[in-house]
């Protein structure tokens, strides 16, 4: 479900978060296991943050650049998280892990699924800020067409059920000027890793 314009009462409190977290545990490009580097800059918070290296996709309790935990997970982060998915219909969403996405002019996110949580009964809940973006939506089969939708400013996302597998990414950014965050795009994915 798309929840337009969701949390643009909360944005400014939002980003004022986001750079905290960003400035305990910094934005980086990760490789991806087949050795390319990702155009999306990406960090986390919460009691286990999402990594990728030679080792493949997984999430940990430790910041490998650091070695120290990641920051945790703000109150507003989770009461934003919990407000969208009752909103869609999963009243007990209770969320580990925001995996923190910065995009730039050009940056973009291949087509794939959220598939390294233990719990799939769980949503994925994703809040879009700054620059608009074109985000992709297909189904559990690769080959299936994508829909497209414009992400803007403030929106939220809310997958589960039957299409919590579903294929998904981001266009290419396109260049231009937002407010509050200029040349950028902050994408907030919350995540349950763990059966609960």
């Amino acid at each position: 479900m798309l929840l337009r314009g969701f949390a643009c009462g909360a944005d400014v409190e939002v980003l004022q978060v986001v750079e905290a977290v960003m400035a305990a545990a910094p934005l980086r490009h990760m490789q991806t296991p087949g050795g390319y580097t990702m155009s999306v800059a990406t960090t986390s918070c919460g009691a286990l943050g999402w990594v990728s290296d030679a080792r493949g996709y997984r999430y940990a309790a430790l910041d490998p650049r650091s070695g120290q935990p990641w920051p945790a997970l703000p109150a507003s982060f989770l009461d934003l998280a919990r407000c969208a998915a009752a909103r869609t219909g999963y009243a007990d969403f209770t969320p580990e892990s925001c995996l923190i996405n910065e995009y730039v002019p050009g940056a973009k996110l291949s087509l794939h699924q959220d598939k390294d949580e233990k719990d799939l009964s769980a949503p994925i809940v994703s809040l879009s800020l700054g620059l608009p973006a074109v985000f992709l939506f297909g189904s559990a089969s690769r080959k299936d067409r994508a829909q497209r939708y414009r992400l803007v400013h403030g929106d939220v996302v809310v997958w589960g059920g039957p299409s919590r597998l579903a294929y998904h990414g981001v266009m290419p950014l396109a260049d231009g000027e937002h407010a509050l965050l200029g040349r950028r795009r902050i994408n907030l994915t919350f995540r349950r890793v763990r059966v609960a």
